[in-house]
């Protein structure tokens, strides 16, 4: 049985057929009704078709009195006319489904039934136009509004804005995002502070935008803004996806410490929550942790180190032990080696460089300690790294002032001072400084006993 057939199943109370008594003349219409949709339920496997008619039945039955077996059945209809991608039938059934929200059935059960078809359109793995899925939900969201049921409407929306993120629809997105707000605020447009809850969950989405269209600056207002929410206690997963693209910010911005913060939050949010997302996020925790030169192992925690060992992490540890070490071959190894559990993450691929570029650091440093004079072919076995990339990387320490010296580029060698440790220059700098001090403060004392 396919997953949407399961979905059809699985808002139903348990029936047992042996229950029902044979119909008679005199049987109560409600018996009836109710025996004709279980009859209908049965037939489901053998033939849709004919299980539609069966349940078309149902609503004659009532005799245009709208009631809960009609509710029912309708919503039967709907899902099984878009099993077999009947959509105009589907439409139209759908319509009737929603006439009996209004008066045939409980708040509760209408807004279960009305959910439990939204996501059946919404997770569905056909090639459904997705006009058609908006045609749906605007039906719904008028439904709603003419009922005014505002918060079943606003968790509709929000429905609706996730599938169109998954989607990557970021124009419909962002039309139905301003329309929320505008539900969230005061009669001068300041956010009313009473609706927090709503205002977070839906700066969540907003940011989730944002960090996939890269828009860096209104991430930023957004993301201190849904922080400086005091007035709701959002649940932890929407704290998590405000904290993981909080430090994804953080990282566009090449500031470490700060993103490392950020995921390790996300992380926690997302374990508080259960969410799965948590092991992606421990992910980029350690890859923060990494590039910020941290001398803590990130899973030293009490929240982590129950992940240390998980399948999904292990590469993950083992690439922070070489990292520490600077051990550059066994760290390319284990990229290499794990190429789906690390590189195929487009987010951690982006830091990659950046990694490489600190653990050579590392290493080039260390291996340039005792001498003046180094051929570069050398360092490139050393490094693993073609003669131009060594290069590259030594123009850059020079500039940084991280080692003083000069490239040879005829004999493909660096040169290095005699004095060439930072440390050193510091000092000579500090000791220069201190003289041209001392020297004016005798010109000035001169000056004086003149």
């Amino acid at each position: 049985m396919s997953d949407d057939e399961d979905m059809i199943y699985d808002d139903d109370e348990y029936y047992d057929d042996d229950d029902g008594d044979d119909n008679n003349d005199d049987e109560d219409p409600s018996v009836e009704i109710e025996n004709q949709y279980y009859n209908s339920k049965g037939l489901i496997e053998d033939s849709v078709p004919e299980a539609i008619e069966s349940y078309e039945r149902v609503i004659e039955l009532e005799n245009g009195e709208k009631g809960e077996w009609g509710f029912k059945a309708l919503k039967k209809i709907t899902k099984l006319n878009f099993q077999i991608q009947k959509y105009e039938k589907m439409i139209s059934i759908y319509k009737q489904f929603l006439s009996y929200t209004k008066s045939a059935v409980t708040s509760n059960t209408s807004e279960k039934g009305i959910n439990s078809i939204l996501d059946l359109v919404s997770a569905s793995n056909t090639n459904i136009d997705l006009d058609l899925v908006q045609q749906i939900y605007d039906l719904t969201l008028k439904t709603l509004l003419e009922a005014k049921n505002e918060r079943v409407w606003f968790r509709t929306n929000l429905k609706l804005c996730k599938l169109l993120f998954e989607k990557e629809e970021y124009s419909r997105l962002a039309k139905i995002l301003r329309e929320l707000q505008k539900s969230c605020q005061n009669e001068d447009g300041s956010d009313d502070q009473k609706k927090g809850s709503q205002l977070v969950d839906i700066y969540a989405l907003e940011i989730q935008m944002y960090t996939a269209t890269k828009n860096n600056k209104k991430l930023k207002e957004l993301y201190k803004k849904a922080l400086d929410i005091k007035s709701a206690i959002p649940h932890p997963r929407i704290m998590g996806i405000i904290r993981e693209c909080g430090g994804k910010m953080h990282m566009a911005e090449k500031e470490w410490e700060k993103a490392h913060s950020d995921f390790f939050e996300a992380f926690k949010n997302y374990d508080e929550a259960g969410n799965p997302r948590r092991i992606q996020c421990l992910k980029y925790l350690v890859l923060a942790n990494m590039l910020m030169l941290s001398s803590i192992n990130p899973f030293d925690s009490t929240e982590a180190k129950p992940y240390k060992n998980d399948p999904d992490i292990l590469a993950m540890t083992n690439l922070v032990s070489a990292y520490e070490r600077n051990d550059i071959y066994a760290f390319e190894k284990i990229l290499r080696d794990n190429r789906k559990t690390i590189m195929e993450d487009p987010f951690i691929r982006m830091y990659i460089e950046d990694l490489l570029k600190n653990i050579r650091t590392q290493v080039l440093l260390k291996l340039l300690e005792p001498y003046t004079r180094i051929r570069i072919p050398f360092i490139s076995k050393e490094l693993n790294i073609p003669s131009n990339e060594v290069e590259a990387l030594l123009v850059s320490l020079i500039l940084d002032n991280k080692i003083r010296g000069a490239i040879d580029q005829v004999n493909q060698q660096l040169e290095l001072d005699t004095a060439k440790s930072a440390g050193y220059w510091k000092y000579r700098s500090i000791h220069k400084w201190a003289s041209q001090l001392g020297s004016v403060t005798n010109t000035v004392a001169g000056k004086l006993s003149a």
